[in-house]
């Protein structure tokens, strides 16, 4: 760290940096905070989804002789993702994703000769996928929220710790000097006063 310069200026300069460091501190800690409760939301979100997610795949074991039919692969065919939207939320001012809407494959195929089961199993699947998705993007979001809280809690930290410590130590610094180098001026004024007294009294004998 450069040595600070012993002046008024520089004792100004360190008491606007202060005020100004005072002054954004607040605005960092209610992000942190802010960004701390996102996190825990969160990670409830992503607890919920995962249950949700469980739900659709035991439904999906009942359907576990059905993957043998010959229609199978054309039910296969129809639940591919032809694209998956991921629209983004302003958090604590960041950009955190959430997800649109999923395109999947037109279904290819005549009502006459598929089973009955066919459409039920084929909007299960594709529940299913869409419930997965849902997981992956949440965890996404979660990721995206803790490294903001990270470097959040960095600048709180630095701001705490260290800058503010160090431009009030600097200031300390500062004003002693100045009131040392005050009182020293008063007292060889003093010394000098006392000495033209002096003079003027030799003079007068």
């Amino acid at each position: 760290m450069a040595e600070i310069k012993l002046t008024k200026m520089e004792l100004r300069t360190q008491q606007l940096k202060l005020e100004q460091l005072r002054k954004y501190l607040p605005t960092l800690q209610m992000k942190k905070s802010m960004l701390q409760l996102e996190v825990s939301h969160a990670a409830l979100e992503i607890d919920r989804l995962i249950s949700h997610l469980g739900v659709k795949q035991e439904r999906m074991q009942k359907y576990a002789q059905l993957f043998t039919d010959p229609s199978f692969d054309r039910l296969l065919t129809a639940t591919q993702m032809q694209n998956r939207e991921v629209l983004y939320d302003n958090i604590a001012g960041i950009n955190v994703p959430k997800l649109g809407e999923i395109d999947f494959e037109k279904p290819q195929y005549f009502l006459f000769d598929t089973p009955l089961w066919f459409e039920s199993v084929l909007n299960d699947i594709r529940d299913l996928i869409i419930a997965r998705e849902k997981v992956q993007v949440a965890k996404q979001k979660k990721q995206v929220l803790e490294r903001e809280l990270k470097e959040v809690s960095i600048r709180v930290n630095l701001f705490e710790k260290i800058l503010i410590p160090r431009a009030q130590g600097n200031i300390r610094k500062i004003k002693i000097f100045l009131s040392d180098q005050q009182l020293a001026a008063v007292s060889q004024a003093k010394i000098a006063k006392k000495k033209m007294h002096q003079r003027s009294l030799e003079v007068n004998v």
